[in-house]
């Protein structure tokens, strides 16, 4: 059964700022957004920070120029780097976030989390493991009430795995771009709560089985009101959106 929101805030501010930052999450709250979903993965010296790519290119701006990768960068350093003028001039000299300072963040702000584990290529395990004891030590030095404790979710079920072991307490839901015929096998193994899916792969039949089974059912991006209430007619339980100007955090209410 799903007991999270129901509309969330894609990458914390959808299309209207830089994605991943703490400028994209201020931005979700202004629009009534209590409820944010965002990527996490491992510098070279293994401290989560908020990214979606592994390399360099799309929404990092070196100071220096030049080009690199997530995992071959030092957190001290990346955390210099500018994660906002790829967006617009108004976000120029945005830094990328750590993943405590976003918890500290939420926590202070009432914001509940999907957090997704997006480890770069062969870093699966190691990055569910780091991101799962960050996130239990954060929540054992400031604990918060149930309704904030947040959601684990990750197209690596490796790293999902780890997650698990690390930090069993903490919910967790199996993301498929396609959903594949032993999904409910593979999170009866990850002992998982929800299935997450691409909302244009889903048919009513596989949200029947899906809420059948028991599982909370989310979709992601679903960026047009008439759509999100056609599968929410289905069975969905929620779904992330990017457009946080035109489908309200109060949509489902």
């Amino acid at each position: 059964m799903w007991q999270f929101p129901k509309v969330v805030a894609h990458r914390g501010g959808g299309k209207l700022a830089p994605e991943n930052t703490l400028a994209a999450m201020r931005c979700g709250l202004a629009y009534g957004f209590k409820a944010v979903e965002f990527d996490v993965m491992l510098t070279q010296d293994e401290v989560p920070v908020l990214m979606h790519d592994p390399d360099f290119g799309r929404t990092i701006k070196e100071t220096a120029g030049g080009t690199g990768s997530v995992a071959t960068t030092l957190a001290s350093s990346l955390t210099q780097m500018d994660a906002g003028s790829w967006f617009s001039a108004e976000f120029a000299g945005e830094r990328v976030p750590l993943l405590w300072d976003v918890l500290q963040f939420c926590r202070e702000q009432q914001i509940w989390m999907n957090i997704e584990i997006k480890p770069s290529p062969g870093t699966a395990e190691r990055t569910g493991a780091v991101v799962a004891q960050m996130v239990l030590d954060f929540y054992r030095q400031y604990p918060v009430p149930a309704s904030l404790m947040p959601l684990f979710s990750s197209f690596e079920l490796e790293a999902l795995a780890q997650a698990q072991r690390v930090a069993p307490e903490i919910a967790r839901a199996a993301l498929f771009e396609r959903v594949p015929p032993d999904w409910q096998q593979r999170l009866q193994e990850l002992g998982a709560v929800a299935l997450h899916t691409n909302h244009k792969v889903l048919t009513p039949e596989l949200a029947h089985s899906i809420k059948q089974a028991g599982y909370g059912l989310f979709c992601y991006t679903v960026n047009d009101a008439a759509r999100a209430r056609e599968i929410v007619g289905w069975g969905v339980d929620a779904f992330c959106t990017d457009r946080i100007d035109l489908i309200g955090a109060d949509f489902l209410a």
